[in-house]
């Protein structure tokens, strides 16, 4: 259905997106992750044939956005973050005007804008300015827009930025309702509207496709995780040399905490079934660091997210031990 080849887009010395390839199904409802500035948005624009691509390929139905726009274009429906509505126009106005201009047929164009505003739900605000309609309904409006047409592609950036909580939760409904129909492909930066609407998640950072894998197998490798959480107060390198000579541990993180002074915040990933815990608490009491918390813990889809997009952390391997690094420190960028 989407088919990205080798896309980069550069704005002269810097590279917004850097050689994304990736391939949505039809039927899917695909969440597009990444921190602010990863490039999401010019991603859809050149999807959407809106900008021009440095170098790529992307195809919709077979059709190349750029050397066959009209055929690719009739495929897709897009709503931008920000909605392009006129505001001294209603909903009925605007959504005629917006029929025409996609060359639906005249005799097809009220019909048509009546069914979108039935499954937009907002019907009952056609006749008002849009100029004084809530944020929601400005969305819904954009959205409506989009649908028009009957695209069986969907594009969405950010749909429910700024949107009240009630207004979230009405337009996440909306969404898991249409990606019965259509393929969507949703842009934004919150973990848990992409886990409760899609299905399949796409993650880039720095114009980087970092994941692409389903909801399913990120859900699952949350709950196959077997995380310890530790606030130790101690010297580093012992602490470090600690937890390389347990066995059990497969890696840890080590950094300074900011509750507890002179202390390290620790994250133990451990193998599965290890317990390592009685271990910890007397190697930690002989070598006089004290331990100030212990838990156990499950990875979240966020901290999987944080872990993709991450451009600085100290990560300390347990394997190691002979690199002769203290406490196995290596410094990711």
């Amino acid at each position: 259905m989407i088919e990205v080849k080798n896309l980069v887009k550069t704005y002269g010395k810097n590279t917004v997106v850097d050689h994304l390839d990736f391939h949505i199904k039809k039927g899917q409802v695909c969440g597009f992750l990444g921190p602010n500035g990863a490039g999401k948005s010019t991603t859809m624009n050149m999807i959407t044939g809106y900008i021009a691509m440095t170098e790529g390929e992307v195809r919709i139905n077979g059709y190349d956005i750029f050397e066959d726009p009209e055929q690719a274009k009739k495929s897709i429906g897009y709503l931008p973050e920000i909605p392009p509505v006129y505001m001294d126009l209603t909903p009925y106005e605007y959504l005629l005007f917006a029929a025409e201009l996609k060359g639906i047929e005249r005799v097809k164009r009220k019909a048509m804008v009546q069914d979108v505003m039935e499954m937009t739900k907002i019907t009952h605000m056609k006749d008002r300015l849009i100029k004084n309609l809530s944020k929601g309904y400005r969305q819904r409006v954009g959205l409506a827009q989009a649908l028009i047409g009957y695209p069986e592609v969907l594009i969405l950036d950010e749909p429910t930025v700024g949107l009240d909580p009630k207004q979230i939760i009405e337009m996440r409904q909306l969404i898991r309702e249409l990606g019965t129909n259509h393929t969507i492909i949703l842009s934004s930066h919150i973990l848990s509207e992409i886990s409760e609407v899609c299905d399949h998640v796409l993650i880039i950072t720095n114009g980087k496709l970092v994941a692409d894998d389903s909801m399913a197998s990120l859900q699952k490798r949350c709950e196959g995780s077997n995380l310890l959480l530790l606030t130790v107060k101690g010297d580093e390198h012992i602490i470090g040399n600690i937890l390389r000579s347990t066995k059990g541990i497969k890696n840890f993180k080590m950094i300074e905490s900011q509750y507890d002074k002179g202390a390290l915040d620790l994250t133990l990933e451990l193998e599965e079934g290890a317990d390592v815990r009685e271990h910890l608490f007397t190697s930690c009491a002989r070598e006089h660091c004290t331990i100030l918390m212990m838990k156990n813990d499950k990875l979240t889809l966020e901290q999987i997210f944080l872990e993709l997009t991450k451009t600085e952390e100290l990560v300390y391997e347990a394997e190691e031990e002979e690199k002769g690094q203290p406490a196995g420190k290596e410094k990711e960028e």
